[in-house]
């Protein structure tokens, strides 16, 4: 197992562990997911102390077969984008736990599923940042959707439950028209370079305007749904009307930044 790897599995074991700390102890659970995110913040670090700037491949990669019938891999690996981002990310995230530290004692379901939210959000960033196969990228990209929704629509304000229901509603019709794109490109790969997920190879297709365009607005739109860009921005007043000020930075932050980080390497597959 890479260290990349190491620190992208790490919140989602801390989350699991949680459950057994006691549920009245909150002083204990919110001291617990500090020191978590912290040593998953202090591993970032040092995946960036070994980052080797003169090497342009791919680095810590790691590649184990996951749906071997249509050649899905869990593979990740980061550049020099993505080790800044999930730098970045892990970072913000102890920052978070303690900007929330009297915010997640309001919610519908308390303390410990609050803290759970959060920590399994922060996996699923580390795994949009180090995705190195599309279909993952996807599998993240898509998941970070459930611990977000749970987040507004349990520890947010007023009207919380529409919010996350539109929010939620509006960023799968995104993440349905990317998966249409995304399956397009990978029976196009089939044709030329034999059917695969995997970014570096999906650069090198070529493909003819037409069916560049169809996948680029696939991926325009879903991408202007989740920045959001105008006229698709309108989940975001609700969500951060209704989301607490903390919730709210880590939902943001996980979702605008991981559409810039693949948005070139994606985009790369079919347009040249």
């Amino acid at each position: 197992m890479s260290l990349l790897t190491l620190i992208g599995a790490l919140p989602l074991l801390g989350a699991g562990l949680i459950y057994f700390l006691p549920s009245k102890n909150s002083d204990l659970i919110k001291k617990y997911v500090f020191v978590i995110t912290t040593l998953v913040a202090i591993g970032s670090i040092f995946l960036a102390l070994g980052f080797d700037k003169s090497v342009t491949t791919m680095q810590y990669v790691q590649s184990n077969s996951w749906i071997s019938a249509f050649n899905i891999n869990f593979a990740v690996g980061v550049d020099g984008i993505s080790l800044v981002l999930i730098l970045l990310s892990t970072i913000l995230v102890p920052i978070v736990v303690l900007a929330t530290w009297n915010e997640s004692e309001g919610g519908r379901w308390g303390v410990k599923t609050f803290y759970v939210l959060i920590l399994i959000l922060e996996t699923m960033m580390i795994g949009v940042f180090a995705a190195t196969d599309l279909f993952l990228f996807y599998v993240f990209f898509e998941a970070m959707l459930i611990p977000v929704y749970f987040l507004i629509g349990g520890y947010g304000t007023g009207n919380r439950s529409a919010a996350a229901i539109k929010f939620l509603l509006y960023s799968l019709f995104g993440g349905l028209l990317m998966l249409a794109s995304i399956i397009g490109i990978y029976v196009i790969s089939g044709n030329q370079i034999g059917a695969t997920f995997d970014l570096t190879q999906l650069a090198t297709l070529e493909i003819d305007n037409q069916t560049e365009n169809f996948l680029f607005l696939g991926f325009f739109i879903a991408f202007a749904i989740k920045a959001p860009l105008w006229p698709f921005h309108t989940w975001l007043p609700d969500a951060a009307k209704a989301a607490t000020p903390g919730n709210i930075c880590i939902a943001t932050w996980s979702i605008r930044q991981s559409r810039h980080l693949r948005n070139d390497q994606i985009l790369l597959s079919f347009v040249s």
